[in-house]
Formats: C-alpha cells, sequence, structure tokens
C-alpha cells in the first residue's frame, strides 16, 4: 500500500488529509458544542431579564451563597431597589443609537437604602444636545427613587475599543472601578461598594435619559460556524478523491 501511494504520488496528499480531515471535523463538533452552549446561556438570559423583579439585597444574598458561580448568575437578573441618585457625578459613556442618532448612555453612582452601599446605574440614552444636565433637569430625581432593571456585570477592556478618558468624563466601555474612582477624590471612596451596574428600565421624568437600553441578543453563528467547518472536510475530501482517482488512472 505504501509503495503504492508512492508511485503514484499520491503519499503526502494522503497524509496531509489523514492529519487535516479529523481536525476539520473536531472544529466542527466543538462549534456544535457552543452552540448548545449558547443556547443554554440566551435561555437563562431571557428567564432572568423576564422574570419578577426582586430586591437587589436579595439576588445578592443568594448569589453569596453560591459563590464564585452565583456572582456570574446576577448578570441580566431582574431587580428593584430604592435609594437616591448622585447626579452631580454622572459618567458619560459614548454610545450611538440606531434609531436615535449619536449620543451618550449616562451612568449615575446610586446609594441604595437602607445599606447605603453604592453601585452604578445606567439611567438610559440621551443625545448628544441632552448631554448636558441642565438641558434634562426634570430628569435629575433628587432624593429617594424606586429603580427596577436588569444587573450587570463590569466589562472587560476589548481589544479594539478605545481607552476610556476619566478626565474628559469619556467612557467606551463599563469600567466599573474607573468610574467609582473617578467619582471620589482619593480617600473619600465609600466604604460600601457593590462592584455592579443596574441597567434602568423606561424613561426619566421629562422622557431622558430614556431607560432600557439592554441588549438582550447575543450573536448565536455556531450552527454557521460548524456547518463551515464539516464543508471544509468534505470539500477536502472530494478534493482529495478527484485528484487520486486521477493519479491512480494515468498510473494504471
Amino acid at each position: 500500500m505504501l509503495a503504492r501511494l508512492r508511485e503514484t504520488k499520491l503519499l503526502v496528499p494522503t497524509v496531509m488529509v489523514v492529519l487535516s480531515l479529523p481536525l476539520l471535523i473536531g472544529l466542527g463538533f466543538w462549534q456544535l458544542d457552543r452552540l448548545a452552549w449558547k443556547e443554554g446561556l440566551l435561555a437563562a438570559i431571557a428567564e432572568r431579564a423576564s422574570g419578577p423583579a426582586v430586591p437587589i439585597d436579595q439576588a445578592l444574598d443568594e448569589a453569596a451563597g453560591h459563590l464564585p458561580a452565583g456572582w456570574n448568575d446576577l448578570e441580566y437578573r431582574h431587580v428593584s431597589m430604592r435609594g437616591r441618585y448622585l447626579n452631580d457625578k454622572e459618567k458619560y459613556l459614548y454610545a450611538p443609537n440606531a434609531q436615535l442618532g449619536p449620543g451618550y448612555q449616562v451612568y449615575t453612582p446610586f446609594v441604595i437604602a437602607p445599606t447605603q452601599a453604592t453601585l452604578i446605574v445606567n439611567r438610559g440614552f440621551v443625545p448628544e444636545q441632552l448631554k448636558d444636565p441642565q438641558s434634562r433637569a426634570e430628569g435629575q430625581i433628587e432624593g429617594d427613587t424606586e429603580v427596577t432593571g436588569l444587573i450587570r456585570l463590569p466589562a472587560l477592556h476589548a481589544r479594539f475599543v478605545p481607552d476610556n478618558d476619566p478626565k474628559a468624563n469619556l467612557w467606551f466601555w463599563r469600567d466599573f472601578e474607573g468610574m467609582i474612582a473617578a467619582s471620589y477624590p482619593a480617600g473619600s471612596r465609600p466604604t460600601k461598594v457593590v462592584p455592579l451596574f443596574v441597567d434602568a428600565e423606561g424613561a426619566a421624568p421629562g422622557g431622558w435619559p430614556k431607560g432600557g437600553v439592554t441588549q438582550l441578543k447575543l450573536p448565536n453563528r455556531h450552527l454557521e460556524y460548524a456547518l463551515t467547518w464539516f464543508g471544509l472536510a468534505a470539500a477536502l475530501v472530494a478534493v482529495y478523491a478527484t485528484y487520486a482517482i486521477g493519479r491512480l488512472r494515468r498510473t494504471d
């Protein structure tokens, strides 16, 4: 057999196919595993986001009882809380809106009552012309208020996302520690900090900021990728078979 492969100059192509084919098929099955994982994740997100809002203290207690995995289970959890906004510490994350045009998402530290713990609320979108709080004074809620929304965990800095500029109060990704540090001078950081964001629902009085900006649809192209790998495997077999048949005919 080996001699025949050498005689027909099929030895190298055969070795390459034997090595490549399991890899391509394995990548296809890996993508199917990823598909099952992604579908489970999407189902979990939908269940958390659509469930009734629970008090945030309850959600935090439940997560603390299942650490470390429980903390990740807080993502997209539907919660409610009462407290007050620190409006003088607003942060602006650049986030153009497909329907509303260029603008920002307004991130504001929020002190939860009665624990006095601080987290950050994404109050929603404002167009560029309403970035100045004075232009939307009605939405600058003072005193105790009720907030309902979805928990979001701090983000990681993605490769192609610009760096945040705390001095200019211009942000491009959810950097919780950076926003807290920019909100409080050295030595004045609150003693109780919950490193979470809450994406608020609904619009503020006056219509701005406009909440409900959470994107619940995550990219899910794993089936497409799996079919691509399986297709490449099939194409490799077809090309090899065509080439091998031609070589064998010429040497007979």
